[in-house]
């Protein structure tokens, strides 16, 4: 793909930022949203996902070191090991389901993480065209310290009326 993805912005949600009744809810939950735009060019999906394993914000290890342009990991995974073929498609119900399950585990969300949950993450859900999540890669595929998360879930999710990608990871360490 000629013209590649443009990072349009990022969101961050802590788990820790809002009070639970029970305070032994998770402090170490979190999602980070980052959408990117789709180029003028038209692309497949498959094309769509290479560029993103690409994408400089790609290379992220979600446990503090933020993006890393020449990164080797993303997640618990090193880089070399995500390939556009380790994204299966899922549904809209699925993945919603995948998401709020893991968001209420210990307890239901308080109202403000639920609004901001539904802003950053189910809205987009809503409105995607095309939702994958990456399949569990393998011991193989994990890097050196790459089991610092307890529970890790990525989807991509294609949004073509609005010309965005959205890389949304849920995740605990």
């Amino acid at each position: 793909m000629r013209n590649e993805l443009a990072h349009e912005g990022s969101a961050f949600i802590n788990f820790r930022h809002y009070t639970f009744r029970d305070a032994r809810s998770p402090a170490f939950r979190w999602v980070d949203v980052k959408c990117l735009r789709i180029p003028a060019a038209p692309a497949g999906d498959a094309g769509l996902l290479a560029a993103l394993v690409r994408h400089e914000q790609f290379r992220d290890d979600y446990a503090g070191g933020g993006v890393v342009r020449e990164g080797l990991r993303h997640g618990p995974y090193w880089v070399k090991a995500v390939t556009p073929d380790a994204y299966v498609a899922v549904g809209r119900q699925e993945s919603d389901h995948i998401l709020r399950t893991w968001a209420n585990q210990c307890e239901e969300v308080p109202a403000d993480l639920a609004a901001d949950l539904r802003r950053e993450v189910f809205d987009r859900l809503a409105a995607a065209d095309r939702i994958y999540c990456l399949s569990e890669l393998g011991d193989g595929a994990i890097h050196d310290w790459g089991g610092v998360h307890g529970d890790f879930h990525e989807f991509v999710l294609i949004d073509r009326s609005a010309e965005r990608i959205t890389l949304l990871v849920a995740a605990d360490d």
